[in-house]
């Protein structure tokens, strides 16, 4: 099964979400950007909340076939203009993309 995931790979998104635009940014998220994503072939796999800790309270994962696939989504103009609109609901916004591992990842 390992052999089947190799080329995979994780889009991980963190962040805090700002408590003044709470209800706008759930809105966001579940209408506009993971729609939008998932037609750029980047499945949502997880969103994880942190309750204690010094690490970012949302964590969201998106998976893709493979890294090139990964970075056409990642560097169209589409996803750019998403990542803006994200970041007026957050604060210390950060993207990445790694491996796909099947245990946590960070």
């Amino acid at each position: 099964m390992q052999e089947e995931l190799e080329d995979y790979v994780k889009v991980l998104l963190t962040y805090d979400i700002n408590p003044h635009s709470a209800e706008g940014y759930y809105k966001f998220m579940l209408k506009k950007m993971v729609p939008a994503l998932e037609k750029m072939g980047l499945s949502m796999v997880e969103a994880w909340h942190t309750a204690a800790g010094d690490y970012p309270i949302r964590l969201v994962t998106f998976v893709a076939e493979d890294e090139n696939a990964a970075n056409e989504a990642l560097q169209c103009a589409e996803f750019y203009a998403l990542e803006e609109r994200l970041q007026e609901f957050v604060s210390n916004y950060r993207c990445r993309m790694v491996p796909l591992r099947r245990h946590f990842q960070f």
